[in-house]
C-alpha cells in the first residue's frame, strides 16, 4: 500500500487524507468541486498548524504532509494508480453504489476498495463491483487525525487477505483497528445511534432540557460529550440517515427516528455544520448556547 486515493474532501475525507499523508503515504484527494478541494487543503493546513503549536509535530513534518497530498477533480485519473481507494462521499446509498461501479472499472487489478460508510452495507456496496472480495469498510471516527478507532467491516465476500492488509495498514497509521461483521450500523452506530435517539426523545417528551440531558450523561456516565452535543457534531442529517438504515435493516421500531429529529433535519438545522442544532454555533467560538427552540 503506497498510493492512496480518498474520494470526497469533506470533514471525513480531508481528515483521512491528512492522516495517511502525515504517515508518509502518497495521497490523491479527489472531489468533483475544485473549491471544495481548496477548502480541504486549507483545513488540513490549519489542523497541522494546531498540531505544530501543541508540539505534536514539527514544521518539517507539516510541510512533508502537505507535499504528500495531490488533488484531482477527475475520478478516473485520480484512481488509476491507487493501491487503496477510500470512499468518503455523502452517506447516500445510491451515490456510493454508483461510485463503486465506476471504481470497479477504473482501478487497476488488485486494488482494494474501501468505504468510510457509517452504516451502509459493505456487502451491498461490494455486489456492484467486479471483485467483491476486495471491498471492505474502513469506518474512521471524527476528527480522524485524533481518534484512534478504525472500525474494519468485513462484507460477506471480503477475503481474509484484504482484511489482514487493512488491519495492518490501520496500525501503521497509529490507529486501533477493530474487525466487525457487516450488519446494519456495524457496532459503533448500532449502539450509539439508539442512545442519541433516546436522548432526543427525552427532550421531545419534556423530561429535561438540552443542557440537563447532556450534563447527566457527561457527569453521570463519564461521557466526554453529551449525546445531543455529539449529535450536532456528527450532523443531525447523518444521524437520521443512520437511524433510517437501522430501522429498515432490522425492521424493529426501536430504531425509528424521533419525530423531533426528523423535523430538525427537514428544517435544515443539522448541527455544527449549519450553525444550529440543539445548540447554536458561532465560527471560532467554543461557547455553547442552547438553540432558541430549546431555551
Amino acid at each position: 500500500m503506497e498510493n492512496i486515493t480518498v474520494i470526497g474532501s469533506g470533514t471525513m475525507g480531508n481528515g483521512i487524507a491528512h492522516t495517511f499523508a502525515q504517515h508518509g503515504f502518497k495521497v490523491t484527494l479527489v472531489d468533483i468541486n475544485q473549491d471544495a478541494l481548496k477548502r480541504a487543503i486549507t483545513t488540513i493546513a490549519g489542523n497541522l498548524d494546531r498540531q505544530v503549536k501543541k508540539g505534536a509535530i514539527d514544521e518539517q513534518l507539516k510541510a512533508l504532509t502537505l507535499n504528500n497530498i495531490t488533488t484531482f477533480t477527475d475520478l478516473q485519473t485520480a484512481v488509476a494508480n491507487a493501491d487503496l481507494v477510500i470512499e468518503a462521499a455523502t452517506e447516500n446509498q445510491e451515490i456510493k453504489l454508483n461510485l463503486f461501479k465506476q471504481l470497479s472499472d477504473y482501478c487497476k487489478a488488485g486494488a482494494i476498495l474501501a468505504s468510510n460508510t457509517s452504516s451502509i452495507s459493505i456487502t451491498q456496496i461490494a455486489s456492484v463491483t467486479k471483485v467483491p472480495g476486495n471491498v471492505i469498510g474502513m469506518h474512521f471516527m471524527n476528527p480522524v487525525p485524533v481518534m484512534k478507532l478504525v472500525e474494519v467491516i468485513r462484507g460477506y465476500a471480503t477475503t481474509d487477505a484484504v482484511t489482514n492488509i487493512i488491519m495492518d495498514l490501520s496500525k501503521q497509521l497509529d490507529k486501533v483497528p477493530v474487525e466487525v461483521n457487516d450488519y446494519p450500523g456495524f457496532v459503533a452506530n448500532r449502539i450509539l445511534m439508539p442512545m442519541i435517539n433516546e436522548a432526543i426523545y427525552t427532550l421531545y417528551e419534556g423530561v429535561a432540557g438540552v443542557e440537563e440531558i447532556d450534563t447527566v450523561m457527561k457527569l453521570g456516565m463519564a461521557h466526554p460529550m453529551g449525546p445531543l452535543q455529539l449529535a450536532d457534531f456528527i450532523g443531525l442529517d447523518v444521524c437520521l440517515a443512520i437511524l433510517n438504515v437501522l430501522h429498515k435493516g432490522f425492521g424493529n421500531p426501536k430504531y425509528a427516528p424521533c419525530p423531533l429529529l426528523v423535523n430538525m433535519v427537514t428544517a435544515g438545522h443539522n448541527g455544527v455544520k449549519t450553525g444550529s442544532g440543539f445548540y447554536k454555533y458561532t465560527p471560532g467560538s467554543k461557547d455553547l448556547v442552547v438553540a432558541d427552540k430549546f431555551s
